[in-house]
């Protein structure tokens, strides 16, 4: 069965850096696409960014266009997030998941309300 494991997270100061990683197993890892999703306490679960199978195609949500980067390494199963310039408004679980389909904004919204299983996430407390 698919396991995905997120880490990296942390509490950090704004305007500081973190690196999330996401490992992936039993499945073929090169064949999906990926993506970050993130849930605030008291808000619904949301896309961040997502990326093609092959990174020939990465989208990200307007509140972190520029400040966070996406990628993978097909080799390690691996998926990442480089987040910038941390913001308060950063705090949240994220998580990371697979899915048929094409990366893109309809595709995050299709992934975040179909999907059932998710990972234990990791968290990231960003404060002023």
């Amino acid at each position: 069965r698919v396991q995905v494991v997120e880490s990296g997270g942390g509490s950090v100061q704004a305007g500081e850096s973190l690196r999330l990683s996401c490992t992936v197993s039993g499945l073929s890892f090169e064949d999906y696409a990926m993506a970050w999703f993130r849930q605030a306490p008291g808000k619904e679960r949301e896309g961040v960014s997502c990326i093609s199978y092959n990174s020939g195609r990465t989208y990200y949500t307007g509140s972190v266009q520029g400040r966070f980067t996406i990628s993978r390494d097909n080799a390690k199963n691996t998926l990442y997030l480089q987040m910038n310039s941390l913001k308060p408004e950063d705090t949240a679980m994220y998580y990371c998941a697979e899915d048929v389909g094409a990366c893109s904004a309809s595709w995050l919204q299709f992934v975040v309300g179909a999907r059932n299983n998710w990972g234990q996430g990791t968290q990231v407390t960003v404060s002023e």
